[in-house]
């Protein structure tokens, strides 16, 4: 009667799904141009390339992503972040039902090659 609400198993979401979820819904926010490299630090030396632009942490429930962002040239910061933000969140939360503690926007530069804003 009440097999079918019975949890067969558990499932364990790998840091890096977080990381690549947290990368495409920043890079889906028009203003962003691309990801930064995250600067300093010794991980950054062992992990070349492993997650450029984004450092996910973990703790329970609640995932906490730092972005370092490019952002496109004529656009406002402020208001690119904040959508960044909300995209983030609003995926991780969704895609893998986790709760969303900071989303912490780092502007590193500016792409002054980026095609002029509509």
């Amino acid at each position: 009667m009440g097999d079918e609400n019975k949890f067969i198993g558990r499932t364990t979401i790998a840091p890096d799904v977080l990381t690549s979820i947290a990368r495409l819904s920043a890079l889906s926010v028009e203003g962003v141009s691309h990801l930064a490299p995250i600067p300093g630090g010794v991980d950054r030396l062992f992990k070349h390339g492993a997650n450029d632009g984004v450092r996910i942490s973990v703790q329970g429930n609640t995932v906490n992503a730092d972005l370092f962002l490019i952002m496109k040239k004529d656009q406002n910061i402020r208001e690119v972040s904040r959508e960044v933000q909300s995209h983030v969140a609003r995926a991780i939360s969704e895609m893998v039902g986790m709760e969303v503690g900071r989303v912490n926007v780092h502007v590193e530069d500016i792409d002054f090659n980026s095609p002029p804003a509509p």
